[in-house]
C-alpha cells in the first residue's frame, strides 16, 4: 500500500503534463479567420496608415466617378476600389482587394482599362499596387484599418474661438506671442481649455490677446502665430461700448458677416500663405522648383466668395500632405484687409448692438452671371520675365483688368484664371476662383512680377497636363483658350508643347507685343513660333501689338475672336467631335451567340469616346431585308446610358440588304447630324449583301461621310472596299471569325484619330 500511493502521484503528474501540452497544439490547429474589413468607393491609399492591407470595395463604385492615377502602379490619391476596377482584380460588383504601398513614381500614365479611364500625373510621394484579395497562406492582415486623421478643424462659439480637443498646437521658436508674457490669476486657465469649461479671461488679459490678431488674422487658421510684420496693413482697435473689445477688433478687421468668419476657419489650416478662403484643392505637391515668394499657387486674393459644401465634391479635392508644408514667414504676403464703402459702417458685423438698429444698410450689388454667348474656360499666360519690366508689367496687367471687364465674367459666361509664367509657370489664381469680373480686378492688381526667362513653351506643357482639370474648374462643355501674351519672343521652343496642347483640345491664342523685326530675327530661338503655336494659321489666333502702349486697342478685337466659339476649332478633337452610325447584320447567319460578339465590339468603340450632346454621339441601325432605328443620334447622351442601350439591342434575324441600309442609315441618322460634326459610319457584316452596295456608299461618301467596313466570316471583299472611303487599306477590315473583331477596336478608334489631327491648319 505505500509503494502503490507514490506511483498513483506518479502517473497523475504525467497525465496532467500530456493534457496540458496537448491543449496548445490543439488550438494551433485552428486556422485564425481572416477578417476583412469594408471602406467606400472614394477611399484612397494615402489615407489608410499601413504598408499593406486588405479591404472589400462595395459595389457601382465606377458611378462614383472618383479618379485614379496612374496604369498597373497608381497615385496614392487614387481611390483604392477604382484602381483594383481598373487593373481587372475585381469588377464593378465590388469584391475583396489587397494593397501594397511603394515608393512614389516620377511619371504615372493614364489609361483606359475595363471601363474606367485613369488619368496622368507627373509625379507623387507614395504609390501602390493591387492584387486579388487571397492572403497567401500564414498571412493574416489587419482587421481594421488605420485612416490618417484629418486636419484640425476650428469653429467660433459666441466671442470665444475654440479648438478640437485632439489638436495640439506647437507655438514656433521664432514667433513669441509678447502679449502673452501677461501672467493670469493662477485661478485663471488662460491655456488649451478643455471642451467643456468656459473661460473667462480677466480684462487686463483680453486687451493683449487681440493685438496681435491684427498682424496674423490671414494665417491664423495654421495654428501657427508669427511676429507682426513691419509695414504690414493694420488697423487700430476701437473699443465698442458694451461689447468684448477683441472681438470688436476682430471685426474691423475682417469687415465680413459672422457667417462667412466662420466658413473661413472651417476651411484646410493648412495653408499659411493666402489672401483668402483656399478653394477645395491645395498646390499640388509634384510641382516642380521651390515655391516663389508670391506663389500662392491654387489659392487667390479675398474675394468675399466661398465655395458651398455641394461643390467641394471629394472626387475634386486633391490629397493633403499628411506632412506639414514648411512655412515661408521671410516671404509670406499677409493680404490687405477687406475694402469697405465708406457709407458702411465699420462695426457692422452681424452682431446685435443696440446703435445699429437704425443704420442703413447698403444693399449689396446685383452680381451678373456672365455673358452665356461667350462660354468659354480662357487661362491667360502672363509674361513675367525681366525683359518686360515693371511698368510694361503694370500695363499688362492693366490689360487683363480691362479684358474682364469686357469679357464679362460668370459661372454661364466665360471663367478666366491666370498663370505668369517666367523660369517656370506658376498658378496665379485658377478658372473657379472668381465668378464675376467685379472680383478680377484686385485679384489681377496684387499680381507681382516673378521674373526670369520668357519660357512659353513649358508654360503651354504645364497648362496642358495640370491647369485644365476639375479641380481647377473645368467645365468640360466649354472650350478651352489659352491666351499668350509674349514681350518680344519666347527663349524657348513652343512647336511641340503647342501641338500636344491643341491635340488635347486647347484653342492657343498669341498675343506678342513688340515683336522682332529683321534684324533681330536671328536671335529667335524658334522663328516663325506663332504660326508653329497656334490652332490656324489664317491670322484669327494671332494679334501683333507694334507697342506695349497700343495693347489696350487690342482688347476688343481679342475679346470678340476669344467669344466666337465657332471658330475655335481645337475644341474639337478626334474623341469629341463625331457622329458614329452603326449599321449592324442582323441577318440568321450570324446567330446570336455571335451577335452579342459585335454588340460587345460596338460597345469597345464607343468607350473610347467622349460621349455628350455637345461631343460625340452615337446611332445604331440594325438590318435583315428590313431595317430598324435601335437608337438616334443624342437619344442617349451620357456614356452608361448610350452603353446600356447597346447592350438591350435584340437580335432580329432574317436575309442581308446591306445597301437599302446604308441609305437608311442616311435618311435617319446623317440627315439630322451637327454641321460641326464629322460623320462616321461602321458597318459591320458577316456575308454578300443581296442588293446593291455601290451606289448607296457612293452617296454616303459624298455628303461627307466617313465610312469602315468590318467584314466577318463569309463577307465579300469587294463590297467591302465599295463601302470603305478612299484609301481602301485604312477603312476596310476583314477577320475570319467574330471571336477575333476585338483586335480591331484600337485600329478603327487610331485611325479615326489620325485623320483629324492630320487636318490642315489654314
Amino acid at each position: 500500500m505505500l509503494l502503490r500511493a507514490p506511483l498513483t502521484a506518479v502517473w497523475l503528474a504525467l497525465l496532467l503534463s500530456c493534457g496540458s501540452e496537448t491543449k496548445p497544439n490543439g488550438s494551433k490547429n485552428k486556422k485564425p479567420k481572416q477578417v476583412v474589413p469594408a471602406i467606400e468607393c472614394d477611399v484612397r491609399a494615402g489615407k489608410i496608415n499601413l504598408p499593406e492591407f486588405i479591404a472589400k470595395c462595395p459595389s457601382d463604385c465606377k458611378q462614383t466617378k472618383s479618379q485614379v492615377y496612374g496604369t498597373g502602379v497608381f497615385a496614392s490619391i487614387s481611390s483604392i476600389c477604382n484602381a483594383a476596377i481598373h487593373s481587372g482584380v475585381i469588377t464593378n460588383s465590388g469584391g475583396k482587394v489587397i494593397v501594397r504601398k511603394m515608393a512614389g513614381q516620377n511619371i504615372y500614365k493614364g489609361s483606359n482599362s475595363h471601363g474606367l479611364r485613369s488619368l496622368s500625373l507627373p509625379k507623387w510621394r507614395e504609390s501602390f499596387v493591387v492584387s486579388v484579395g487571397k492572403p497567401k497562406k500564414g498571412v493574416i492582415y489587419p482587421s481594421s484599418l488605420d485612416y490618417i486623421p484629418s486636419r484640425p478643424t476650428y469653429s467660433k462659439t459666441g466671442q470665444k474661438e475654440t479648438k478640437a480637443p485632439v489638436v495640439t498646437t506647437v507655438m514656433p521658436a521664432t514667433a513669441p506671442e509678447p502679449t502673452r508674457t501677461t501672467t493670469p490669476p493662477p485661478t485663471t486657465a488662460t491655456t488649451t481649455p478643455p471642451p467643456t469649461t468656459t473661460t473667462t479671461l480677466p480684462p487686463t488679459t483680453t486687451t493683449t490677446t487681440a493685438k496681435p490678431r491684427a498682424a496674423v488674422h490671414k494665417a491664423r487658421d495654421t495654428g501657427l502665430r508669427r511676429p507682426e510684420a513691419v509695414g504690414s496693413p493694420t488697423i487700430r482697435r476701437q473699443p465698442v461700448p458694451g461689447h468684448h473689445s477683441g472681438t470688436a477688433f476682430n471685426r474691423v478687421v475682417q469687415m465680413v458677416p459672422a457667417e462667412r468668419n466662420q466658413q473661413q476657419q472651417q476651411n484646410n489650416p493648412t495653408l499659411a500663405r493666402r489672401d483668402r478662403p483656399p478653394t477645395s484643392f491645395a498646390r499640388p505637391d509634384w510641382y516642380p522648383g521651390a515655391r516663389r515668394p508670391t506663389d500662392v499657387s491654387q489659392a487667390a486674393p479675398d474675394s468675399g466668395y466661398t465655395w458651398s459644401e455641394a461643390e467641394t465634391a471629394p472626387e475634386m479635392t486633391a490629397p493633403q500632405s499628411t506632412d506639414p508644408e514648411p512655412q515661408d514667414t521671410t516671404h509670406s504676403r499677409v493680404g490687405p484687409v477687406d475694402s469697405w464703402k465708406p457709407e458702411v459702417n465699420p462695426f457692422d458685423s452681424g452682431f446685435s448692438v443696440r446703435e445699429q438698429d437704425s443704420l442703413p444698410r447698403a444693399d449689396p450689388e446685383p452680381v451678373t452671371q456672365g455673358d452665356p454667348n461667350c462660354k468659354v474656360d480662357i487661362a491667360w499666360l502672363m509674361d513675367g520675365s525681366w525683359s518686360i519690366g515693371k511698368r510694361r508689367f503694370k500695363i499688362q496687367k492693366d490689360f487683363l483688368a480691362e479684358v474682364a471687364q469686357v469679357i464679362n465674367v460668370g459661372m454661364a459666361g466665360p471663367m478666366m484664371g491666370v498663370i505668369q509664367y517666367g523660369d517656370d509657370p506658376v498658378t496665379e489664381f485658377s478658372l473657379k476662383a472668381y465668378t464675376n469680373s467685379r472680383e478680377l480686378k484686385p485679384a489681377i492688381d496684387k499680381i507681382t512680377q516673378k521674373g526670369g526667362m520668357s519660357n512659353v513653351g513649358k508654360a503651354l506643357s504645364y497648362i496642358n497636363k495640370h491647369y485644365f482639370s476639375d479641380a481647377n474648374g473645368n467645365r468640360g462643355g466649354a472650350p478651352n483658350v489659352a491666351v499668350v501674351l509674349v514681350d518680344g519672343w519666347p527663349t524657348d521652343k513652343v512647336e511641340e508643347a503647342s501641338r500636344q496642347a491643341r491635340e488635347s483640345g486647347i484653342n492657343i491664342f498669341f498675343v506678342t507685343i513688340e515683336g522682332p523685326d529683321e534684324n533681330e530675327k536671328q536671335n529667335v530661338v524658334e522663328p516663325n513660333f506663332v504660326d508653329k503655336a497656334v490652332c490656324r494659321t489664317n491670322g484669327f489666333y494671332s494679334l501683333p501689338v507694334s507697342s506695349w502702349f497700343a495693347l489696350r486697342k487690342a482688347v476688343q478685337p481679342l475679346v470678340k475672336r476669344v467669344c466666337d466659339t465657332d471658330r475655335l476649332v481645337c475644341s474639337k478633337t478626334c474623341l469629341n467631335a463625331n457622329d458614329i452610325a452603326f449599321v449592324i447584320d442582323g441577318s440568321s447567319s450570324v446567330g446570336t451567340g455571335n451577335f452579342r460578339t459585335v454588340l460587345q465590339f460596338v460597345a469597345n468603340i464607343t468607350r473610347e469616346f467622349e460621349i455628350s450632346d455637345t461631343d460625340t454621339r452615337v446611332g445604331a441601325v440594325q438590318y435583315t431585308y428590313e431595317q430598324r432605328l435601335e437608337f438616334a443620334f443624342g437619344q442617349h447622351n451620357n456614356k452608361a446610358d448610350l452603353l446600356n442601350a447597346i447592350k438591350r439591342i435584340n437580335y432580329w434575324s432574317g436575309g442581308t440588304s446591306t445597301g437599302a441600309a446604308i441609305t437608311y442609315a442616311a435618311e435617319q441618322l446623317f440627315s439630322k447630324s451637327k454641321p460641326n460634326k464629322r460623320k462616321i459610319m461602321i458597318v459591320i457584316t458577316d456575308g454578300r449583301s443581296y442588293d446593291d452596295v455601290r451606289a448607296p456608299a457612293l452617296a454616303v461618301h459624298r455628303q461627307g461621310v466617313i465610312a469602315y467596313s468590318i467584314g466577318i466570316a463569309w463577307a465579300a471583299q469587294d463590297e467591302l472596299e465599295y463601302i470603305a472611303t478612299d484609301p481602301d487599306k485604312e477603312h476596310s477590315y476583314f477577320v475570319d471569325e467574330f471571336d477575333s473583331l476585338y483586335k480591331f477596336v484600337p485600329k478603327v478608334v487610331n485611325n479615326i484619330c489620325q485623320e483629324f489631327n492630320s487636318q490642315p491648319r489654314n
